[in-house]
């Protein structure tokens, strides 16, 4: 995978929440940590994105798309 080296600036709290997690857990990188936690946030969003568009469904579809049909048709 291709990486783009960025500068950030973190609370001294973030920081030392960063290192002790990388030892902790056994991960080589503060950016292995980093990108850990930016793939879960991402993943996040996806979730949230998704139970939005769930709660958009029209619910006249249902009426729509068995109109005219029985178990029988099936």
């Amino acid at each position: 995978m291709q990486s783009q080296k960025l500068s950030i600036s973190l609370s001294p709290t973030l920081t030392r929440f960063i290192e002790h997690y990388k030892t902790a857990k056994g991960y080589k990188s503060r950016s292995e940590v980093i990108s850990i936690a930016l793939t879960l946030l991402q993943e996040k969003e996806l979730f949230e994105a998704y139970h939005q568009a769930s709660t958009e469904v029209d619910e006249d579809w249902d009426v729509t798309v068995a109109d005219g049909l029985s178990d029988e048709t099936w």
